[in-house]
């Protein structure tokens, strides 16, 4: 059984403008140890995707259909207080922004043994024990010292570490980790993925990383998906993502990326903007952007086709290189 699965999962916000369908169909599992990466440029529906999980969307975002099973356990429409039991406890999200996150106005450690004495039977010495024990865990120096501290007295790496801190201070089973090191300069980042690697591997936890830096996604990931208008429209293994894109919105990304070796060639971006899911086109969503789209992609959706067992793309060209290799 999968750890988490999550199947047919459509979210939509209601708004004055009329429904914005945020995500639209999305279906995947996740075994348990692994790490998969969801990646897709701002407004794919990545983040809204976790929010569905945890049950944590705004005002008028509301899970329009599709299940979604944590250990076989439904948790849409499970109600409130099933979902207090599960996150926090089962799963844990780091968010994007740890300035935010964090509550200017308590101490670091008010704010961990919150977390920890919410989640679990501790009482308030063994859950200041655990919350020393934790910032430990993440390499934050002097932790006794640190607990006393407010946010804005630590740097925007040792407050990702904090949320880290946090997240895992009851052992999840899942961890989703919302775009941990977007506001982070480079050699942070290096070290805020080197420790969660080595969280995951001590702890034995699975991890959503959610992000829209494909470098993080090969340094991290067992698997990917590559969402784009609040579908997926690619799937599979990071060697399959990365050394046999089949959909031409995963060439565009990797295309975006600059090479090591600087041999004079520009970047080629991605042309247009990204499609206004209040008016969504009949056929596929990047075809108006795609300069390989044929008739039939502005005209009807295509489905996922399976490439592999490993791999499966939403792309009508696959199709096409299928039948006339008589495969279809």
């Amino acid at each position: 059984m999968s750890l988490l699965e999550v199947k047919d999962l459509h979210t939509s916000f209601f708004t004055d403008a009329g429904e914005v369908k945020a995500v639209n169909g999305v279906s995947f599992q996740l075994e348990e140890g692994k790490v998969l990466g969801i990646v897709g440029e701002s407004g794919s529906g990545k983040s809204v995707t976790a929010y569905s999980i945890m049950q944590i969307l705004a005002g008028a975002g509301k899970i329009v259909s599709g299940s979604i099973r944590f250990r076989g356990q439904e948790l849409v429409d499970a109600g409130e207080k099933v979902m207090k039991t599960i996150r926090g406890n089962k799963i844990s999200i780091i968010f994007q922004d740890p300035m935010t996150s964090l509550n200017p106005t308590y101490t670091i450690g008010k704010q961990l043994m919150e977390a920890i004495l919410l989640h679990t039977d501790r009482n308030k010495e063994q859950a200041r024990e655990r919350a020393i024990e934790m910032l430990r865990l993440v390499n934050v120096n002097e932790p006794e010292k640190r607990m006393k501290q407010y946010p804005y007295e630590f740097s925007g790496g040792m407050r990702q570490r904090v949320m880290i801190a946090m997240a895992l201070a009851c052992e999840p089973d899942i961890l989703i980790a919302d775009e941990p090191t977007t506001a982070l300069d480079v050699t942070i980042q290096a070290q805020i993925l080197e420790l969660m690697k080595s969280l995951q591997k001590e702890l034995g936890m699975a991890i959503i990383m959610i992000t829209h830096d494909l470098g993080v996604v090969a340094q991290m990931c067992d698997e990917v998906i590559v969402m784009y208008a609040g579908s997926i429209c690619e799937q599979g293994t990071a060697d399959e993502i990365f050394y046999h894109p089949c959909h031409e919105y995963t060439k565009g990304l990797l295309r975006s990326i600059p090479a090591v070796e600087d041999n004079g060639e520009k970047l080629q971006p991605i042309t247009g903007t990204p499609i206004d899911l209040l008016n969504m086109p009949k056929g596929c969503a990047f075809a108006p952007r795609c300069d390989a789209a044929m008739r039939i992609c502005l005209r009807e959706k295509c489905e996922r086709m399976q490439i592999n067992k490993d791999h499966a793309a939403a792309c009508w060209i696959n199709v096409a290189q299928a039948q006339k290799g008589g495969e279809a």
